[in-house]
């Protein structure tokens, strides 16, 4: 989704606001202004420009001073009678220094000019529309029947008459006769070509991005088409669903939340789109993983009323009057399923009610988790290579040029990939940021001490002097569940694994499970939990238990690696994170 001319990175309504007001506020305090020099400039701007400034710019996130929108206003002028008005009355009502009124002046005038020529390009195109309104033609019913396609299967089709529905991705006049649409219709992208009449009617002139068509024409092979090496050349087309004049923002806003809050219109632009592809990919290359090493999909519960990783992180709820949580994990249920059909694996929402802003926590993400009986903590490693291993390659095989056109390093990460993966205790992990002045606390020096969380960035600063992937295991029992299964040699330690990727940090978290019902108690003891809501839980090492283990990944975490994503959030369609649940 893309405009062919670029347009202010200050939003057009922002300058309104800001000048409407400004004017406004100079008018009514024309008397307190009569002021000289600094004391003036001081005074207009702690006690008029500031306060509005504050005031409008709301949600943009970009630098707002006088300067930058008086540039946007004498640029955005020449286009628009109103904001071009406003520049004048700021220039009668704005108390300015001589040498300041004659430098504007001069733009002022050449922005009133450029205000005439636009109206006259104005002028000039109604009187076009007025014309075209007269315009109309038919489908000329000689040239057989048009064949409905998608544009994926254009290549089986050259040579034919075919019939195209999507939306306008881009839009492009050449003349009065000669008109190119880039046409998007969800399996890909291909130019059309519409010529003569067929462009001159006034659907055609008032056509603006994201309208839907319909378009009849013959399929021809050329070289230099963009994206799929096909050209359509319309002989017929209908607009099918309008669209306004502009989107409510270009390609050159930063406003991450007013591109959040437009999520829904982003995601139709090149790259966004072709994420969500590739997350669909990606979900079904875990899937056909799982499923050729003979494991069953399970649809556990995500409304709880047990926790998982800790109280603090729950979303309460009531349900039906019963005190219920959102699931942090679906570990638990996958472990009450292996006796029913051994390996067990599921893809499902977690929650946590974390007020985390780093590039890789959500709210709520997707959780692919796993649990394998009769393992030792060997085989659950052993897995985990596998997982990571596999479903790269099975990426690639599906979706290799997907991949690159997002992340053109892509290769260079999955060669990373290479068991086995480098191991270290947590102990070493410590050891390594201190020999290698990884701090906890960058400004005073401070060092991460045993037992301490190596937290977000220290850890990606970690794994980037380290250079490889880390299987970072055996962490202190004091900081992990109560469900981890302690090591046989050291009884502090826990038989646990977090899976650390470059760029990213922890991927997929991981460990041995009790197996034993009376050190299962023990532990619900020492975190203060009540044994009596875990029931059935706690049934799996009464009635036959066994050696098991599993883990839990972040598919967002895992696509943020492999297409070199900046956050997690733009892995998912709309992000649920701490001051974010719209739209």
């Amino acid at each position: 989704m893309s405009s062919e001319s670029a347009t202010e990175v200050i939003p057009q309504e922002i300058v309104i606001k800001f000048f409407t007001e400004l004017n406004k506020k100079c008018e009514e305090q024309k008397e307190s202004l009569k002021l000289e020099g600094e004391e003036l400039e001081k005074k207009i701007l702690e006690e008029i420009i500031n306060p509005i400034i504050n005031e409008v710019k709301g949600t943009f996130e970009g630098t707002l001073t006088e300067n930058s929108l008086r540039e946007a206003g004498l640029t955005l002028g020449g286009e628009s009678e109103q904001i071009a008005s406003l520049i004048q009355k700021y220039m009668e009502v704005r108390p300015l220094a001589k040498s300041q009124v004659k430098k504007l002046s001069k733009r002022v005038e050449k922005m009133l000019k450029e205000r005439e020529k636009s109206k006259e390009k104005e002028r000039q195109h109604l009187l076009r529309l007025e014309e075209a309104k007269k315009i109309t033609f038919v489908e000329d019913t000689s040239l057989g029947e048009a064949k409905k396609i998608k544009i994926r299967d254009v290549s089986k089709f050259e040579g034919q008459r075919v019939t195209l529905y999507g939306w306008c991705h881009r839009i492009r006049a050449q003349g009065k006769s000669l008109l190119f649409i880039t046409l998007r219709d969800g399996t890909g992208f291909i130019q059309t070509v519409l010529n003569g009449v067929l462009c001159q009617t006034y659907e055609a002139i008032t056509l603006h991005l994201e309208s839907t068509v319909m378009v009849k024409g013959v399929l021809k092979a050329d070289s230099r088409a963009p994206y799929c090496g096909y050209e359509l050349q319309a002989d017929y087309w209908k607009l099918v669903g309008s669209a306004p004049e502009s989107l409510p923002f270009n390609e050159q806003v930063k406003d991450q939340t007013l591109l959040l809050d437009q999520r829904h219109l982003v995601i139709r632009g090149e790259n966004t789109s072709a994420v969500l592809k590739l997350r669909s990919i990606i979900a079904s290359c875990f899937r056909d993983h799982y499923f050729s090493k003979g494991y069953y999909e399970i649809c556990p519960p995500t409304l709880v009323q047990t926790q998982v990783e800790g109280g603090s992180t729950l979303f309460k709820f009531d349900f039906f009057n019963e005190p219920a949580y959102l699931t942090q994990s679906s570990q638990l249920y996958l472990e009450t399923v292996i006796p029913a059909v051994g390996d067990a694996f599921c893809i499902a929402q977690s929650y946590r009610a974390e007020k985390s802003d780093t590039p890789r926590h959500l709210a709520e993400y997707t959780h692919v988790e796993a649990e394998l009986p009769f393992i030792q903590f060997e085989d659950l490693l052993a897995s985990l290579e596998d997982l990571l291993v596999d479903v790269t390659d099975r990426v690639f095989e599906k979706a290799k040029d997907l991949v690159l056109s997002v992340n053109p390093n892509a290769e260079k990460l999955r060669e990373l990939l290479k068991r086995p993966f480098k191991r270290m205790t947590y102990s070493e992990c410590i050891q390594f940021c201190k020999d290698n002045e990884v701090y906890k606390d960058e400004e005073n020096k401070i060092f991460f001490e045993y037992g301490e969380d190596i937290s977000d960035a220290p850890e990606r600063k970690m794994l980037e002097k380290i250079g490889v992937p880390v299987m970072m295991v055996k962490f202190p029992a004091m900081m992990k569940a109560f469900y981890m299964k302690k090591c046989e040699d050291d009884v502090s330690l826990t038989e646990s694994v977090d899976v650390l990727l470059p760029g990213v940090g922890e991927v997929i978290g991981g460990s041995m499970r009790l197996d034993d019902l009376d050190a299962l108690i023990e532990g619900y003891k020492k975190e203060g939990i009540s044994p009596e809501p875990y029931y059935w839980y706690n049934d799996q090492r009464k009635y036959g238990s066994c050696p098991h283990g599993g883990y839990g990944l972040g598919l967002e975490r895992y696509i943020m690696w492999l297409l070199g994503l900046k956050n997690v959030r733009q892995a998912c369609l709309y992000p649920r994170f701490y001051g974010r649940c719209k739209p």
